[in-house]
């Protein structure tokens, strides 16, 4: 079968016979962003549960023993809303209003379980598509695990139309991923992981351990309808291990509902389906940096910036910018040149992102980081350029930039 690792073709179980996964080791990590499903938040009753919930804090609280950061995209505000009322779900109004009225309980939940300050970040894919407001949720989540605060991100139902009734928190967890660089997206089911077959009603359904491509034969094997509370289906998390491979990110689906297996995660083995990168995220960012058409700003350097940038893969702080030029905005694409020489003219040494339209970097120009904030009264970082963000360029781009956490 396309797509699928060489473990699936093990021959099909005996009807009435129950295969488990086997156990396989999870790729190293560092970031990850663990989605969590309605199923596993709510009790029979409709309302909130920590049933299941306690043992995925306790793998947050154990991962971040072992200096690991996490991030979580939470379902359950409608189940909460839901259980609040305890009435029958209307149409697409009463929808938002039952996660306007679940999003304080499913917050209050998991600050009980966690030992550490937690955040509520509500995110839609608007949010994510406008380069301004990509870059404020990327600032605040990035300056959140700086704090030590665990983020728990939500679809914006309130406001949300098509996103709310395809119920893809499934996918925005895959965006999220790459918005914070993640290393790996773990997706918390209520199923072990992908199987051949339906595994309520196929009783010849294997294990699929590990998935080497999402196929079109691949996603055949998805169940195409969701579970009795979430609004998604294993189909949309394979959607989302798709988008996340493609950018550099592995995925691992496995059963929330079982405390062996989610315990086993502390110890970097997984018990459910594994779905490699096929590519390297930051050199994917980096070709894309490179190759996209630029505007007319630019932005001049000194040496110590220049030598920064090219031999330690630094960001550009506004300490080492000597001029502004041109016109652009928070979020625009610009070049980064040296100092002028003798004949008034240098080579483009980078491009990249910038944290700062050219108004407000004008003001900041030559300050130390520690300044900006009492220069423009606010602060989105103290890089006007942030190494992810930047790509260099000629012989520079030989040596290739490094992220925050020196991958």
């Amino acid at each position: 079968m396309t797509g699928v690792g060489e473990q699936s073709a093990r021959p099909a179980p005996q009807a009435g016979q129950t295969t488990a996964f086997p156990e396989q080791p999870l790729p190293l990590w560092r970031r990850a962003v663990l989605k969590i499903g309605s199923s596993l938040l709510t009790g029979e009753d409709g309302r909130l549960s920590d049933h299941f919930a306690s043992a995925l804090a306790r793998l947050v609280v154990a991962s971040r023993d072992q200096g690991r950061e996490v991030v979580i995209v939470s379902s359950g505000a409608v189940a909460a809303g839901r259980g609040l009322l305890q009435g029958g779900e209307g149409g697409l109004i009463q929808r938002q209003a039952l996660a306007a009225l679940g999003q304080a309980p499913m917050i209050g939940l998991w600050q009980r379980l966690l030992p550490m300050p937690v955040a509520q970040v509500l995110l839609s894919h608007d949010d994510l598509r406008n380069r301004r407001r990509y870059l404020n949720a990327r600032a605040t989540l990035r300056e959140l695990l700086r704090l030590r605060a665990l983020p728990v991100i939500n679809e914006n139902d309130t406001v949300a139309v098509d996103e709310l009734k395809l119920g893809d928190n499934d996918n925005l967890a895959a965006v999220v991923a790459a918005l914070v660089d993640a290393d790996l997206l773990l997706i918390a089911t209520d199923v072990a992981g992908l199987y051949s077959g339906h595994p309520e009603r196929d009783p010849s359904a294997r294990p699929v351990p590990t998935v080497a491509a999402v196929t079109p034969e691949i996603m055949a094997l998805a169940a195409p309808e969701a579970g009795r509370l979430g609004t998604g289906g294993m189909r949309t998390k394979l959607e989302a291990a798709s988008k996340a491979a493609a950018a550099g990110i592995a995925t691992a689906l496995f059963s929330g509902r079982d405390p062996v297996t989610v315990a086993a995660l502390e110890q970097g083995r997984l018990r459910g389906t594994l779905i490699p990168v096929h590519g390297d995220r930051l050199l994917a960012r980096k070709l894309w940096l490179r190759h996209a058409p630029a505007g007319t700003g630019v932005v001049r350097v000194d040496a110590g910036a220049e030598t920064a940038m090219r031999l330690r893969g630094a960001s550009l702080l506004p300490g080492g910018i000597v001029s502004v030029q041109g016109e652009f905005s928070r979020g625009d694409l610009v070049d980064v040149l040296p100092m002028e020489g003798a004949d008034g003219r240098a080579t483009v040494l980078a491009r990249g992102l910038v944290q700062y339209g050219a108004a407000d970097l004008r003001r900041i120009v030559g300050r130390h980081s520690s300044e900006i904030e009492s220069v423009l009264g606010f602060r989105y970082g103290e890089a006007v350029i942030h190494r992810d963000d930047l790509v260099l360029l000629g012989q520079a781009s030989a040596a290739p930039i490094a992220g925050e956490d020196g991958r």
